[in-house]
Parts: structure tokens; C-alpha cells; sequence
């Protein structure tokens, strides 16, 4: 069974991220989407709750598992004996940063390919920070993120 692992602070997770999720289960027979803290950003949502998300989302696809993980990418692509790490590209600068963060890695393990997946056109410009930040600003982002996200946005809101 071919496995790979989809990293990603996913806060909060956007069509975007759901279309290489998606793509990535027709390369891969189990795709684990790695919830991680980017210690280079402040999260605007716990890790524990970015997971409950996906969860839900995720809940009917039994070709999808979600964990949390605070280390290394790497060592989680070993702990589930993932072959590949599927990484969204966007922009330029996304591939600049990714590129980087493939030659790290292939340093530190050299048997883990990285597998890169461009954004549909559509998907270009959304990032979870603009997501955040429109709905912050009381604008509609259901272009942008499923209604169960635009229900986790809403009740952090309020909290």
C-alpha cells in the first residue's frame, strides 16, 4: 500500500489545501495529513483544534488520517512509512521556500521523495491567512473555505 503524507499548519484548511488533498489520493492509497505548528507563524487555532476540523471534513474518506505532529517532517514520514511528502505550490515564493525545505530534507533522508503539486488556477491567491483575515473583517469567504470552516471560524469568533 503506497503512503504519503501531506504537512501543513492547515489554520485553516482551505480549498486549496483540498484540492492536493484530494489530488493526492489518486497518487497514493493512504494520504496522512500531518498537522504541525510553523514556528516561523503564530496559529490562530490550536493544533488539537485545527485536527477536530479535518476530522470532520475527513471523517467518510477512510483513505485520509489525520494526526498532529511536532517535530520533523521527516520522522513523520518515517513513523508512518510514507514514501513521498506532497507539498502545494502557488506562487513563486512558495516554490523558492519548498525547494529549501526539499533539500533539507532530502539531507536528512534521502529515501523520502518530495512531490510537488502546482494549485489549480482558482486556488492561487487563497491563503489561510487571508481567509482569516476576511472573515476577521466580517467578509464572505465561502469562495475560499467549506461551510464546516466557515462554522469554526464563526464560533472562534466568539470566543
Amino acid at each position: 500500500m503506497s503512503c504519503c503524507i501531506y504537512p501543513g499548519s492547515f489554520d485553516p484548511i482551505t480549498y486549496g489545501h483540498m484540492d492536493i488533498i484530494e489530488r493526492a489520493t489518486r497518487l497514493f492509497d493512504e494520504v496522512i495529513l500531518v498537522v504541525s505548528t510553523n514556528m516561523s507563524k503564530q496559529s490562530s487555532f490550536s493544533v488539537e483544534d485545527r485536527v477536530a476540523l479535518l476530522n470532520r471534513l475527513y471523517e467518510s474518506n477512510p483513505q485520509i488520517k489525520i494526526v498532529a505532529w511536532p517535530g520533523l517532517t521527516v520522522e513523520a514520514a518515517r513513523k508512518y512509512q510514507a514514501t513521498a511528502i506532497i507539498r502545494g505550490l502557488r506562487i513563486v515564493s512558495d516554490f523558492e521556500y519548498e525547494f529549501q525545505m526539499n533539500l533539507a530534507n532530502n539531507v536528512l533522508d534521502s529515501s523520502i521523495e518530495t512531490i510537488f503539486l502546482m494549485t489549480k488556477t482558482e486556488n492561487a491567491f487563497i491563503s489561510s491567512s487571508m481567509v482569516r483575515e476576511v472573515h476577521r473583517l466580517g467578509g464572505d469567504v465561502s469562495s475560499f473555505v467549506p461551510k464546516e470552516v466557515i462554522q469554526f471560524l464563526d464560533k472562534q469568533k466568539d470566543r
